[in-house]
């Protein structure tokens, strides 16, 4: 048995949904001045054939509409007054430049739907100026007042579809940066590991080539399951990119779970890690176990690369509310390096917008006894910090 959703039959679009309403639109024109080809004659059959040809030119304007709007909206007025003039039948062509005016004003041409409305509105005026029994003060009144909400429905149309494309513009935005923050993080933390180890093992084997070479084979492990850490989370950051059809990534998503992980690998390459855990700390929400665990690899990843430390601690406190999350280290500050160059990392700006997209903060500076401390408080309630403050 068919699903409602897929049983609910879809609207036309593009060129299918210009057509439905131009041809729409001629059906019931046409249904509406059925009286010209029927009953008494009032006008010559070759004035009654000009005006059907008219009806269709107003009505299969409509057609070009989302492509020209202006130019359709132009043509179906021109020929919606020729019509009135000539025809002794007073058919509902109008209702074929009300829908244009409300066409280009949803375009965003609200000057040209004023322009055409105003054109429209005077021609009825001096007919009915010169002793035009159709039209009385009263209908064209009541025709102002039409033209208006159209152009006005129209406008507030196109205001809304604006709103939408720039709602997901920044929706788009903010996605990027989540990546290229899940790309930096990811890579920075690997890339860093693999640089320290390999660099020892350079050492190493520079100083005493038989002696370290056991060192530089356990080096060089460790570069190997850094790197392949790397590319596996590679993958599944990635994987939000991927093309339909395409299988999942199955390793199991960063989280304090896998905390083990980055405590071996910063041993591995000279860093003694210790991990202190005091009330409730799991199970957390999926975006605050992710952001704590991305904020010990990228602290990690500072401590190893510039810290010149050798002990950090991490202290991971929970009370049920929120996770506090700490990690200090011994180190003694940047070594000074002239290879290096160009502008300082990100990794604590990027640290501080994970904590504050959850509502929470990071503060990062020397430690009291000596050394470096990243603190994160993380609201472990569902909010994020573009929600309103109550007050």
């Amino acid at each position: 048995m068919p699903s409602p959703a897929r049983s609910r039959p879809r609207l036309p679009r593009g060129r299918a949904a210009d057509a439905a309403l131009a041809s729409g639109l001629f059906l019931v024109v046409g249904l509406g001045t059925l009286r010209s080809l029927i009953g008494a004659r009032e006008e010559p059959w070759a004035v009654t054939a000009a005006n059907w040809v008219l009806i269709a030119v107003a009505c299969g304007a409509l057609y070009f509409s989302s492509r020209r709007p202006v130019a359709a909206a132009s043509v179906a007025a021109l020929a919606t007054a020729v019509y009135y003039v000539t025809s002794a039948y007073d058919g509902p062509l109008l209702l074929a430049v009300v829908v244009a005016l409300f066409l280009v004003a949803a375009a965003g041409r609200l000057h040209a739907a004023v322009v055409i409305a105003a054109l429209c509105l005077i021609g009825t005026a001096l007919g009915t100026i010169r002793g035009n029994g159709d039209v009385n003060q009263v209908a064209l009144f009541m025709l102002t007042g039409w033209f208006v909400a159209m152009i006005t429905l129209g406008g507030l149309r196109h205001s809304h579809l604006a709103r939408a494309r720039e709602t997901e513009e920044r929706a788009a935005t903010q996605e990027r940066l989540r990546i290229a923050r899940e790309l930096h993080d990811v890579v920075g933390h690997h890339l860093s590991l693999i640089n320290v180890q390999s660099t020892a093992a350079l050492r190493r084997l520079t100083k005493d080539p038989a002696a370290g070479a056991d060192q530089a084979t356990e080096a060089l492990g460790a570069v190997k399951d850094a790197s392949r850490e790397a590319l596996r989370e590679l993958r599944a950051t990635l994987g939000v990119l991927r093309e339909a059809g395409e299988a999942a990534p199955t390793a199991p998503a960063p989280g304090l779970g896998r905390l083990g992980e980055l405590t071996d690998a910063a041993g591995a390459a000279g860093l003694a890690v210790t991990v202190h855990r005091a009330g409730d700390t799991g199970p957390l929400p999926v975006e605050a176990d992710l952001a704590a665990y991305r904020i010990v690899q990228e602290s990690l990843t500072n401590v190893a690369r510039h810290a010149r430390a050798t002990r950090a601690d991490i202290h991971l406190d929970g009370d049920g509310g929120r996770l506090t999350v700490t990690v200090t280290d011994d180190g003694r500050g940047p070594a000074a390096d002239p290879a290096r160059t160009g502008p300082p990392g990100s990794g604590i700006t990027g640290m501080r917008e994970r904590a504050r997209a959850l509502g929470g903060d990071l503060t990062a500076g020397p430690a009291p006894g000596g050394g470096f401390s990243v603190r994160a408080t993380l609201p472990l309630a569902r909010t994020t910090a573009t929600e309103e403050p109550r007050r």
